[in-house]
């Protein structure tokens, strides 16, 4: 019974609306902090090994690959994938994946996962 009642519990975990990560495409205007979101635009600064600015044509937002290498070069298009911070201060995403021009996809793995 008890193998049963695991089973029963596991099926409906993996069967809960929301547990996978879901991200909507906005502008960096639109994007509200504490959300998961899918921002395309031009790399328009490299700030740090790990960090750039991402503008398009209604801002920019400073974009954190955690502690990975940046992929990209400066004036390049890319789509980042992550979460708006929902800290004090200036908006900040924390990418999940990054999509080059040429449609290469490059996960990062972040260390707060």
């Amino acid at each position: 019974m008890k193998t049963v009642t695991l089973a029963y519990i596991a099926l409906l975990a993996l069967a809960t609306p929301g547990i996978a990560q879901t991200f909507s495409e906005k502008t960096i205007a639109e994007a509200q902090r504490g959300t998961m979101v899918t921002l395309s635009g031009t790399v328009d600064r490299i700030t740090d090994e790990d960090e750039f600015r991402l503008r398009d044509a209604t801002g920019t937002i400073e974009v954190d690959l955690g502690p990975n290498w940046m992929p990209a070069d400066e004036g390049e298009q890319v789509t980042v994938q992550g979460f708006i911070d929902d800290d004090f201060g200036p908006k900040e995403i924390y990418a999940r994946s990054l999509t080059r021009a040429d449609g290469t996809v490059i996960t990062f793995k972040r260390g707060d996962d």
